[in-house]
């Protein structure tokens, strides 16, 4: 219930006048909504263009800033993009409201199963959750998923994020880490090991501590949300992280509009499959939107025809 009245509130001004369908992308290309400056989806859109381009350079993607995954469902919703980066919360939702034939929403590509993760400066008191309590966290932005994820991670840990702590939501992503950076917040909730958050703060001086979830608080956190996964985030895999950090994930994907070009979509999928070496290079977890992700992450009923084709082909769908 906490996902679901979240989700409704953020997303009722964003549906798009259905007419505007079919006019989202130039002939030859295709619209991909992201979210806002300063989080991982910008970084990962940027790092999927460069690597989709050198794949199939006739093939054109042009990038549109958003609020993030709740806008992105309505953009789709009303034609107004072919496209859009998804958190699993609100992809989980969407998809389950669709119809079960006929024009609907569909799944392209895995983008990334993010682990999540709160940071703090490396001098700070705060160890862990528990002691958010009483503190100003920076969640996110307001229509993103990443902030229903932490919402969720916070109450499964007996933390109640609307009273317990001061939640902050941003208009801009980029500005949660400096706020931290000048005190303005205690700690920052992020996700994903390329996250620039993570970066700017395990960078500053002084260095950055990250810390999950308690143990024994994750099997509760997987029971309020149905997309979450359980995920350990490597020893390393961050500046300064000397140890693994047991936490929770979710994936996020890419979604098209109900009438976007199959043909095109057929090209993305497959260029994306060709550029997993590439992508990696230039986003940490790039390698995660490999196409055969989604056999085992989405019922395959939600994925789009090219998509399902292409898993065809290469026998990793019956």
């Amino acid at each position: 219930m906490l996902r679901r009245s979240f989700l409704v509130g953020v997303t009722a001004a964003t549906l798009i006048v259905p007419g505007r369908a079919r006019s989202a992308g130039a002939p030859g290309g295709l619209v991909l909504a992201t979210a806002t400056p300063g989080g991982s989806f910008p970084a990962f859109g940027q790092a999927l263009v460069e690597a989709l381009g050198a794949a199939d350079p006739t093939l054109s993607i042009t990038l549109r800033p958003s609020k993030g995954s709740a806008e992105n469902v309505g953009l789709l919703k009303g034609g107004t993009v072919d496209l859009a980066l998804v958190q699993g919360d609100y992809a989980t939702d969407a998809l389950r409201a669709e119809p079960a034939a006929g024009a609907r929403l569909t799944v392209v590509a895995p983008v990334n199963a993010s682990p999540g993760l709160f940071v703090v400066p490396a001098a700070s008191g705060i160890r862990g959750v528990p002691d958010l309590r009483g503190r100003r966290v920076v969640l996110g932005t307001h229509a993103s998923g990443l902030t229903v994820m932490g919402r969720t991670v916070l109450a499964g840990s007996g933390i109640d994020p609307d009273r317990d702590i001061e939640p902050i939501l941003l208009d801009r992503a980029g500005d949660g880490a400096v706020m931290v950076q000048d005190g303005r917040a205690a700690a920052l909730w992020g996700a994903g090991l390329g996250w620039p958050g993570f970066r700017t703060l395990a960078e500053a001086p002084g260095g950055a501590r990250f810390f999950g979830p308690a143990p024994d608080a994750i099997d509760r956190i997987l029971a309020l949300g149905t997309s979450l996964r359980r995920r350990t985030v490597p020893a390393n895999a961050l500046k300064g992280q000397q140890a693994p950090i047991d936490t929770v994930g979710s994936w996020s994907f890419v979604l098209a509009r109900p009438d976007v070009d199959g043909a095109l979509v057929a090209r993305f999928v497959a260029a994306l499959a060709g550029s997993q070496a590439r992508l990696a290079q230039s986003y940490p977890q790039g390698g995660d939107s490999d196409p055969r992700n989604l056999v085992d992450a989405v019922p395959h009923g939600w994925l789009h025809p090219a998509s399902a084709a292409y898993l065809r082909g290469i026998g990793a769908l019956p």
